[in-house]
């Protein structure tokens, strides 16, 4: 089911249907769907028709998940047991073990690094590759490659799948969106509840508006030109680009289907589990099907665990192991690993980059609380799909888990490697002037 929703404004001076259909030439541009101007798509190849980010916003410990150190002092170590997985050699926390069984379909990157302690300001370096500071901020990857590839079909290009902007208690990530390369570039907001009740924040428009009248085009029209006219001047350019969205997502019925989960047998849904992230996680798989660029499913809106408005972020200062053992693995491990044999048996996963990774790791010393602090010198990721070798590991960090023993891989490689399989080569790049001075990540991608 699609909630269409409420939509509230004062009331001014009327604006007629003719220039409120006239507006509409700007939807394009206001979706921020136009390829760039002068130059057609780059011709390197395109191994990723599809990224789908999955964002564990407020940093997993990767101590207790991909890169275990049963040998460390017990001030280290964690009361988790390792447990092997189908790559020789590599093993994994006892939380995953249905990912451990599927480490032949991806690779898992144990030498990242980020160069800010903080959520907000990991962040932005997390989801741009750049710090949020000096302004303008840098844009988000998913906002580079949703440009790059421009709107194709009737759903935008780069979509974010949680319940909201990610944020840090009140402040909102600054590289969330478009960045410098303006807000039409920013992502297309859905959430999605655990029965998979799909809700679009842009859409809630229309109090009398509801799916069964979506098929009547007089109806939608009439009803959209009356809201229009409740608007003042100064909400107009906003109404615009949110009518210009509404209009193609509740009148063509493939964009509709897209975002309805009740189209999928009762089983697989289980499979995904009933939880908000596991339902996130096949609605990203029907948007690849849909052929959207970039899916980013976050976690989570707030990264605490422990706050008002908490939908238990992985930012685990206290209970920590309490935590990764009761809910966060059992979540993650059964979705991730649903996603990727969904993929996997539909023939998609070859032509679709599927990365997990949080803004950095946790401290590998045990706190006095019995749970671990932020970590930004050394984390761990996953990456599969895009036509990438499985079963490997790259870079290692050193016996504690505190540093990378191999050379870092940055934010900025991150995005780079992701924007290089999506197509996007050097020339790309800098004709777009993005992730400049960015490098891939060689041994991922080779």
């Amino acid at each position: 089911m699609l909630d269409i929703g409420q939509f509230s404004a004062g009331t001014c001076s009327g604006v007629s249907r003719r220039a409120f259909l006239k507006a509409g030439a700007s939807f394009a541009a206001a979706l921020g769907v136009s390829a760039p101007a002068g130059r057609a798509i780059a011709a390197a190849p395109v191994r990723a028709k599809s990224v789908i980010f999955v964002w564990l916003w407020g940093a997993p410990s990767h101590l207790d998940t991909f890169d275990p150190k049963p040998d460390s002092p017990s001030e280290y170590r964690g009361p988790f047991a390792p447990i092997a997985t189908r790559t020789p050699g590599l093993n994994f926390s006892e939380l995953l073990p249905q990912l451990a069984n599927r480490s032949h379909l991806f690779n898992v990157v144990r030498s990242h690094i980020t160069f800010a302690p903080g959520h907000p300001d990991a962040g932005t370096y997390g989801l741009t590759g750049f710090a949020d500071r000096p302004e303008p901020v840098k844009p988000n990857f998913g906002s580079i490659i949703a440009k790059h590839r421009g709107h194709r079909g009737s759903l935008p290009p780069f979509v974010s799948l949680g319940r909201g902007i990610p944020r840090d208690v009140v402040r909102i990530v600054d590289g969330y969106g478009g960045g410098k390369l303006g807000k039409a570039y920013d992502p297309f907001q859905i959430s999605c509840d655990e029965y998979g009740q799909a809700e679009i924040p842009s859409l809630k428009l229309l109090g009398d508006l509801n799916p069964a009248r979506l098929n009547d085009r007089n109806a939608l029209l009439g009803t959209l030109d009356q809201a229009r006219r409740s608007l003042d001047q100064a909400q107009l350019g906003e109404w615009d680009r949110t009518y210009g969205r509404a209009y193609q997502l509740l009148t063509r019925p493939e964009a509709r289907d897209a975002f309805d989960l009740t189209r999928e047998p009762q089983a697989l849904r289980d499979r995904y589990g009933e939880t908000a992230f596991g339902q996130s996680c096949l609605m990203a798989r029907r948007l690849v099907e849909a052929g959207v660029p970039y899916i980013q499913v976050n976690w989570s809106e707030y990264v605490e665990c422990m706050t008002p408005n908490c939908d238990f972020g992985w930012d685990t200062h206290i209970y920590n192991f309490e935590l990764l053992q009761d809910r966060h693995c059992p979540i993650f491990d059964r979705a991730l690993s649903s996603l990727l044999d969904d993929l996997h048996a539909r023939g998609l996963l070859d032509s679709t980059l599927v990365v997990a990774m949080g803004e950095f790791g946790r401290s590998p010393k045990i706190t006095n609380r019995a749970a671990r602090d932020h970590w930004h010198p050394c984390y761990s990721s996953l990456w599969a799909g895009a036509g990438l070798p499985g079963g490997r590991t790259i870079g290692q960090s050193d016996k504690l888990g505190e540093h990378p023993v191999t050379t870092p891989v940055t934010p900025l490689m991150v995005g780079t490697t992701m924007a290089e399989l999506s197509g996007m080569d050097t020339q790309a790049r800098a004709e777009l002037n993005v992730l400049d001075g960015g490098s891939v990540i060689h041994e991922l991608v080779s």
